[in-house]
């Protein structure tokens, strides 16, 4: 009993991410989704075929950091009070990330993909920013 009271912790903190606030941000997302964005747009405009395989290949990579960095926040950063107050969240969540993938951004070279991309993540940014907030 008498060990169990020195080694109970002194201080208990609680936080609502699985680290206080600060490590997340769904910049890196709109980063990762307008570097998609920039590279459609450049592929677009150049008909060299080296030049269009390695635009593909690395907006392929920059589709799949979204993908990353969005269910980062999904699963890390917003807890059940967020998804009770926002009862959309989780299907905007999804939308991002299929416009994030194969369906989306990643399998096409469209600019405007992207931009249907880009749309979702500010959604879900100034969700995230209001969730700060309080």
């Amino acid at each position: 009993m008498r060990l169990a009271r020195i080694l109970a912790p002194r201080v208990t903190a609680s936080a609502h991410c699985d680290l206080p606030c600060g490590v997340y941000d769904p910049a890196q997302a709109r980063i990762e989704a307008e570097s998609v964005k920039m590279i459609c747009e450049k592929y677009q405009a150049n008909t060299d075929p080296e030049f269009r395989t390695r635009a593909i290949l690395i907006k392929e990579q920059r589709a799949e950091l979204v993908k990353h960095h969005l269910w980062v926040l999904w699963t890390d950063y917003f807890k059940p009070p967020h998804f009770e107050k926002y009862p959309h969240l989780h299907q905007l969540f999804n939308e991002a990330t299929k416009l994030a993938g194969a369906a989306g951004a990643k399998g096409a070279t469209d600019p405007a993909k992207a931009d249907e991309l880009l749309q979702k993540i500010e959604e879900i940014s100034k969700i995230f920013w209001e969730t700060k907030q309080g």
